[in-house]
């Protein structure tokens, strides 16, 4: 069990870019609700207002870099316990993890539906920021990477989860960790809102195509991607070429 005291002169200094998987930016949902710009603006406005509040450390953020900062969730995550107010931006440090990432949750998705599922189409958009600190956790070097297993574990996340709350009370603001998804892909948990170094930047589109327990992930500019996926006794195996 780590302490923050332990924790304390691990932590290193930190600096790439990352990436990370959301719905397509392209698509505004509050445009079907509304007759015109207006009536649009003024709806976004009160559903803000209702949003929990970001922290002082968010606020100003463009949205993307803002928003998991501002929700707490009771099922948790890795490096979140249940009902945990800090807030988490979870990111990779490249394109292929990023996506194998996101294509797991979706496919979890998909596998707790109806067991007929239609064929479904997604939009999603990638992008990228970059990140730097003098206050990173870098699990993936020593004295932590002998315990990879532990880190990298795919459900259980008792340890990665007291591991993240020790790293925040070292004053620890990035983790670098390997993914839980993807062999040999490296994940970066943003713990702190002030370890972005820049804006972000969209990098691609991409199209999430799900049919009979697979799952499709294309994108063909700027970045050309193709890769087929599926769970396996609940890990995501990849079948198909990838380009990134």
């Amino acid at each position: 069990m780590w302490t923050p005291s332990a924790l304390a002169p691990e932590l290193r200094p930190y600096a790439g870019r990352v990436f990370r998987m959301v719905e397509g930016q392209h698509i505004v949902s509050t445009n079907r609700l509304t007759d015109s710009p207006d009536d649009q603006a003024l709806l976004e406005a009160i559903i803000d207002g209702v949003k929990p509040r970001l922290p002082a450390a968010a606020v100003g953020l463009h949205w993307l870099l803002a928003s998991p900062f501002r929700y707490s969730y009771r099922t948790g995550s890795r490096f979140r316990a249940p009902g945990e107010r800090e807030g988490i931006f979870y990111a990779a440090e490249s394109v292929a993890t990023s996506v194998g990432e996101s294509a797991y949750w979706r496919l979890r998705f998909e596998a707790a539906m109806a067991a007929a599922a239609p064929a479904t189409r997604m939009q999603m958009t990638m992008f990228a920021v970059r990140v730097k600190t003098e206050r990173a956790l870098d699990l993936t070097a020593p004295p932590f990477a002998a315990e990879r297993p532990v880190w990298a574990h795919p459900s259980d996340y008792g340890p990665t989860q007291a591991l993240a709350a020790a790293a925040r009370g070292a004053g620890a603001m990035a983790l670098r960790a390997p993914s839980a998804r993807v062999a040999e892909g490296t994940c970066v948990p943003v713990l702190d809102p002030a370890a972005f170094a820049s804006a972000p930047s969209l990098t691609a589109s991409f199209t999430f195509s799900t049919s009979a327990g697979d799952l499709i992930a294309t994108a063909a500019f700027p970045l050309h991607f193709n890769a087929r996926y599926r769970l396996a006794d609940g890990q995501l195996r990849m079948a198909g070429d990838v380009g990134a």
